[in-house]
């Protein structure tokens, strides 16, 4: 396959392939409808030939070229399985094409220092589990690191500690980047506010741009609140000490940590240990001993 896609990047091998799809011809009428010479027509057809996707015989002192449809039917059958899979992955194509629009308009926007104070997301989640049960969520380190990323990205690092005052250090790479190789793709660092376990959490963060100045400070706070099927979480995300550099940040505010909580709610979802009815039967045994 290789082979037959360096061939027919050439244009004019490509036209050649175009002319022998008409029917078989001489290498000498296809360099005079090709508008080449001869030997470089020649050259052409032998790479064609290797590749498989053309063919020749010697009739008298001509030499006379036919196309192979079978490897073009390969290709455009492999070229088709690759938009059929793209097709099936239309929510990253999706979210990469929304985070587009917003890159393009918060650049516009960016023109200075403070562009995007005041901004504020609000975000809200139903999620499986008693307060408690979220709360660890949200400040042990070994559980954040789970889900505390949108979905194409990993922890690499991760401080959190939850007591006011405490430090929060936050880095990611492409989730993909196994061996850490690849360039860090962002880093942040903060200090918690306010923490009343099972009922809200606040803290600040910022993201660091590559020179290692404060892109934004965003003031995040997080409120839970228990429901009959487990606790609503509440949170305010609000923007201050913007940079003209914040806008490639603040674009994918939304959509990042949205996906952030969606698998938070997928991760209290798909362990049984956080269910309100599993909750509930501890906290009896509990009081029964």
């Amino acid at each position: 396959m290789d082979a037959l896609l360096t061939a027919l990047a050439d244009p004019a091998r490509w036209r050649l392939v175009s002319l022998l799809a008409e029917r078989p011809r001489s290498v000498g009428v296809l360099a005079q409808l090709a508008e080449a010479r001869q030997p470089q027509t020649t050259k052409h057809l032998q790479t064609l030939e290797r590749a498989g996707v053309v063919t020749s015989q010697r009739t008298g002192q001509r030499r006379i070229y036919a196309l192979r449809p079978a490897p073009l039917r390969d290709l455009a059958a492999a070229l088709s399985q690759l938009a059929d899979t793209a097709d099936q992955t239309r929510g990253p194509r999706e979210t990469y094409d929304r985070y587009g629009l917003s890159l393009h308009a918060e650049r516009l926007a960016a023109e200075e220092s403070g562009w995007a104070d005041g901004r504020s997301f609000r975000f809200r989640r139903s999620l499986t589990g008693r307060p408690e049960l979220v709360w660890r969520q949200l400040t042990e380190a070994s559980l954040l690191r789970r889900w505390w990323t949108p979905d194409d990205l990993r922890v690499s690092e991760l401080v959190f500690e939850a007591r006011p005052g405490g430090r929060i250090v936050q880095e990611y790479r492409d989730a993909e980047d196994a061996d850490g190789s690849d360039l860090v793709v962002g880093r942040a660092e903060g200090v918690v506010g306010d923490v009343r376990p099972g009922e809200r959490l606040a803290y600040r963060l910022s993201p660091l741009l590559p020179d290692g100045g404060l892109a934004f400070t965003a003031h995040v706070d997080l409120g839970l609140r228990p429901t009959n099927t487990g606790t609503d979480l509440d949170v305010h995300y609000r923007i201050t000490d913007s940079t003209v550099d914040s806008a490639d940040f603040i674009a994918g505010i939304e959509i990042g940590f949205g996906q952030s909580l969606d698998k938070l709610a997928a991760t209290l979802a798909a362990d049984p240990s956080y269910s309100t009815d599993d909750t509930e039967r501890d906290t009896d045994t509990r009081s029964t001993k």
